[in-house]
């Protein structure tokens, strides 16, 4: 009546907006958890959402989402959907997706079904892909009844340290 428009034209439907990648994922909608540059961490993190480090952890990491910051360093074992690794990391990384940015610091064992790793980042270690990195038990080959370097070491019968006669310290 007002308008212009031809009555015969409806307007375009207009598609759903896409829902954010996080809510695909199941991840509530939140902010990380943020642990800054001025933070030293003792212990084991959990989060069901995101955590972003720019400080240092010591301690295991469970997260749905995990960045790692250019001046951050973690020296623990991660488990997470999505790694990006942008400072040091010492530790195993048990992950979907692992990204080692051209700033990282990779030194140990990485179990992903996504790898990418970008020119100039520094890995030493193993990658082994899995199609379920986050549910895979302990590989066959390093079952501890079939390996010797997985078992307890013997416990000496007298104090071994600093002080202890060359002869008794255990190799």
């Amino acid at each position: 009546m007002f308008s212009s428009r031809n009555k015969d034209s409806a307007p375009a439907p207009q598609p759903a907006p896409a829902a954010p990648p996080a809510a695909k994922r199941g991840r509530a909608l939140s902010a990380p958890s943020i642990i800054s540059t001025d933070m030293v961490m003792q212990g084991s993190l959990s989060s069901s959402g995101d955590i972003q480090i720019d400080g240092r952890v010591e301690g295991d990491i469970r997260s749905a989402g995990l960045v790692i910051g250019e001046k951050a360093e973690v020296h623990g074992e991660i488990y997470a959907e999505d790694v990006t690794v942008r400072g040091k990391v010492v530790g195993q990384i048990r992950a979907r997706k692992v990204l080692l940015a051209a700033t990282s610091h990779v030194e140990g064992d990485i179990l992903h079904e996504a790898f990418a790793v970008e020119s100039g980042a520094f890995f030493e270690g193993n990658c082994r892909h899995s199609d379920n990195p986050l549910g895979d038990a302990v590989p066959a080959a390093a079952d501890p009844g079939q390996n010797p370097a997985f078992e307890a070491p013997a416990q000496p019968s007298e104090p071994v340290g600093l002080f202890a006669p060359l002869s008794r310290v255990a190799t």
